[in-house]
């Protein structure tokens, strides 16, 4: 039997590099984001996503899901276990960017990246909780930073709801190790492409890396739970651990110079 991973936000971006990464090594995939229809400003959509995905010989379900509310995620979840019966692993890949100090950050704001990023991670990972417990076995990636405080000034808003990912991948690895539930944060050392990325000005193809380094990390924490459970991964890092030593391969451009996603890019990003 193959297992079965679920990817918030797989559409495009990071999360359908996670979904291609692991059909290639034969998991299925269900692909889960809002973009069900064509968008002007957006490339891809589940189904478009989905068909790239069964390339790779696997079996693949499309599902509308929108993080922020609690029945579509009921339903996908519910759609999931129905198709599949089991879940094995939850990519909270879905997210909402938002870097501005407090007084530039209106409470519709505020609400759009909680609701997103540490709400909707946490309904998702609620709502196929119980069934990884019934089978004693998951892992639940959240795409959040290391808790690093310097860089919560600036960014209150959006450093709340992605620390609050973090920290439910550290509650859970504790508090779910009697069902042998898993559960790991993973954050790019430097600028990754993607229309977040894009649509928030943060330079060009010359400073990003591919979303694959990420993929790679993914595909690497499944691979070593003992040694990635409760722990706050940077992609980089991780991936020197367990050996890779060539970087060169994620650069969007071969003569680019991937940039820091530090406190300083940061403070320049909301200037």
């Amino acid at each position: 039997m193959r297992k079965v991973a679920f990817i918030t936000g797989a559409s495009r971006g990071i999360g359908k590099a996670c979904a291609v990464r692991l059909a290639r090594e034969g998991y299925d995939i269900v692909v889960a984001a809002k973009t069900v229809e064509p968008h002007p400003k957006l490339e891809g959509t589940i189904y478009t996503a989905a068909e790239e995905v069964a390339r790779y010989g696997v079996e693949v379900l499309p599902l509308p899901c929108n993080v922020r509310d609690i029945e579509s995620v009921r339903e996908a979840a519910q759609a999931t276990l129905e198709r599949f019966g089991r879940v094995d692993v939850i990519i909270n890949n879905a997210g909402a960017l938002w870097w501005r100090p407090m007084d530039e950050t209106p409470m519709n704001r505020f609400d759009l990246v909680m609701e997103v990023n540490a709400r909707g991670a946490y309904a998702v990972t609620e709502a196929f909780l119980p069934a990884m417990k019934a089978q004693k076995c998951g892992h639940v990636i959240m795409m959040s930073p290391p808790v690093d405080l310097s860089v919560v000034p600036g960014h209150i808003a959006y450093m709340i709801s992605k620390f609050g990912m973090t920290m439910i991948a550290i509650g859970l690895a504790e508090e779910m190790k009697d069902y042998n539930i898993r559960a790991t944060a993973l954050w790019p050392r430097t600028v990754i492409e993607s229309y977040a990325t894009i649509n928030f000005g943060l330079g060009d193809p010359t400073v990003w890396r591919k979303a694959d380094i990420l993929a790679d990390a993914t595909w690497e924490i499944l691979r070593r739970p003992e040694s990635s459970n409760g722990r706050a991964l940077i992609d980089e890092d991780f991936l020197r651990e367990v050996g890779y030593t060539d970087f060169e391969q994620y650069k969007c451009v071969p003569d680019g110079a991937p940039l820091p996603l530090d406190s300083e890019l940061m403070r320049v990003a909301r200037s």
